[in-house]
């Protein structure tokens, strides 16, 4: 599913000007989800109209993880 929601062609532009992922340097955390898991998670939201809340398991990062990412690239004019 998310080759189709955000295909390669897009990925690329997209990967060109999003932000570096920042650096803990205290190390530990949760794992980072990668930021095309990400993208596909908002876009999903976006073209569906469902909530933060209702975003499937399946994408991978939680619907609060995807918002909070898309808060940060907006933040960024991404």
């Amino acid at each position: 599913m998310g080759e189709r929601l955000v295909p390669d062609g897009v990925w690329e532009l997209f990967h060109q000007v999003v932000p570096a992922a920042p650096i803990r340097p205290q190390g530990g955390g949760r794992r980072w989800h990668g930021d095309r898991q990400v993208l596909t998670a908002i876009v999903f939201v976006a073209t569906t109209g469902c909530t933060w809340r209702q975003l499937p398991s399946g994408f991978g990062p939680s619907g609060s993880t995807a918002h909070r990412r898309f808060t940060e690239w907006s933040k960024a004019r991404v």
